[in-house]
């Protein structure tokens, strides 16, 4: 029997759209389990058939990165239902929670790279004004914006530059 919308074919139930895509090789399909309309009690088995749906099709790590904060987005766990999820699927805890250390330490690398560049913009800031007297907001605003290998190769120049703008040239 088809189980399609078309003539004589049996409509599916609202639930028969998770059941069909539950193990789907199909990234966008598992990537919205938690979107779909699954029978009650099966919530926690959605979310991890997402994250198990991920895991396996998805190798990318920045995508993979991407599509977790969606599937925890929208599975919307509760304190409860994390805990509960915890202990019925410890595999795909486990996967989430990699994926989860990984966020944390991409931020980590974000913010350090960061903060390191804007310590060279910093440095080379007060360089330029204990040799030069006051910085122009426009020169405040090309470093602000530069890259670390920009900031460096400006610093060096700080030594021998005649003006501000000998320093800031590309």
């Amino acid at each position: 029997m088809l189980r399609c919308c078309g003539i004589g074919a049996t409509p599916l139930t609202a639930f028969d759209h998770y059941e069909r895509f539950r193990d789907s090789d199909n990234i966008v399909a598992r990537l919205n389990l938690p979107n779909m309309r699954y029978a009650p009690g099966r919530k926690l088995d959605a979310y991890a058939q997402a994250v198990s749906g991920l895991a396996n099709l998805e190798d990318d790590p920045k995508k993979q990165l991407k599509y977790i904060d969606f599937i925890d987005t929208y599975g919307d766990l509760d304190e409860n239902e994390r805990a509960s999820y915890k202990r019925e699927y410890p595999q795909e805890a486990k996967i989430m929670m990699s994926f989860s250390e990984r966020f944390i330490e991409q931020g980590r690398l974000e913010g350090k790279l960061e903060g390191k560049q804007e310590g060279e913009a910093m440095i080379l800031l007060r360089l330029l004004q204990l040799k030069f007297g006051d910085v122009p907001a426009a020169v405040h605003r090309k470093i602000e914006r530069a890259d670390p290998q920009m900031l460096l190769a400006w610093s060096e120049r700080v030594l021998t530059a005649a003006g501000i703008e000998q320093v800031i040239s590309d």
